[in-house]
């Protein structure tokens, strides 16, 4: 299960008190730009994922000024740890969540270098890097931009050499106040990045300009790795090549489901949230 969450909702821009929050709120997924920081049913935007039927749902295209993140990562770690051929590190410490927010415990699959195999460990969501003078700042670092994320001073160092993979079911967005949930059935993977220093063990999930029919949801999502691709965005030399996007035919089978407003508070969790809204939703083509 998450850590105890609050449902406060700030806007603000990229502060230490933004940052210190105890609404697991989210700042920009560009560090240094104004933010909203929100949870609750106004919240707009969250994480990304693929899926394997569309639900034709019509979503009007709307003007987004900040980010929130929120995803479902549904498995218990002996299934992740069979899905992704990963050694169990995560000592009970990880739970099903179906409303992970920044700062919560999320699972990671990286690469152990002394024991040379993949490990699957539990990270607090948000980068927190070294030169960082507290770990709240991790709250600013929730994602990377993959345009920048080999130059970026927080996220560099662990591009060239530290990059994960975060296990998802689906993730969230919210279109005009309503969510929607996007998922694939058999779970997927977002390109991540880790460190561990003082603070601990953290991550960040790398996003990338919204493709194809996601771009009705959000101008960003985050950048997924196929299967066939995960040892690849693990081991390879850093290479703009790894942030390539997911193949279309891939991302075209995202389903894109419309959830209920209880996934707005934060201190919710269970597989109520992910779970279709009923007939009030006018389902139509997506485009």
């Amino acid at each position: 299960m998450s850590l105890a969450r609050s449902g406060a909702c700030k806007v603000d821009g990229p502060t230490e008190a933004a940052a210190s929050t105890n609404a697991r709120a989210v700042i920009d997924f560009d560090p240094g730009r104004l933010t909203v920081l929100c949870t609750g049913a106004e919240a707009v935007g969250a994480i990304q994922g693929t899926g394997l039927s569309v639900t034709r749902v019509s979503l009007p295209v709307t003007k987004v000024q900040g980010m929130c993140g929120r995803y479902a990562t549904t498995r218990t770690a002996p299934d992740l740890s069979a899905l992704f051929a990963a050694f169990d590190e995560t000592d009970e410490q990880l739970a099903p969540d179906y409303n992970l927010a920044p700062t919560d415990p999320a699972p990671i699959v990286r690469i152990d270098e002394a024991a040379q195999r993949r490990v699957l460990s539990v990270a607090r969501w948000g980068l927190v890097p070294s030169w960082a003078e507290s770990p709240k700042v991790g709250a600013r670092m929730i994602n990377a931009r993959a345009e920048t994320v080999a130059t970026a001073k927080a996220f560099a160092r662990a591009f060239a050499g530290k990059r994960c993979l975060i296990p998802a079911d689906g993730w969230f967005e919210w279109v005009e106040k309503k969510p929607f949930y996007m998922t694939l059935p058999e779970g997927f993977a977002f390109a991540g990045l880790w460190t561990q220093n003082r603070f601990g063990l953290s991550c960040s999930i790398v996003t990338m300009e919204a493709a194809g029919q996601l771009k009705q949801v959000h101008h960003r999502m985050p950048l997924l790795v196929e299967p066939d691709r995960w040892q690849e965005w693990l081991t390879a030399p850093a290479d703009p090549a790894l942030l390539a996007p997911a193949a279309a035919g891939y991302l075209a089978s995202i389903e894109i489901r419309p959830v209920g407003a209880a996934i707005g508070n934060v201190r919710n969790d269970g597989p109520s949230l992910i779970a279709r809204l009923g007939e009030s939703v006018e389902q139509e083509s997506l485009f």
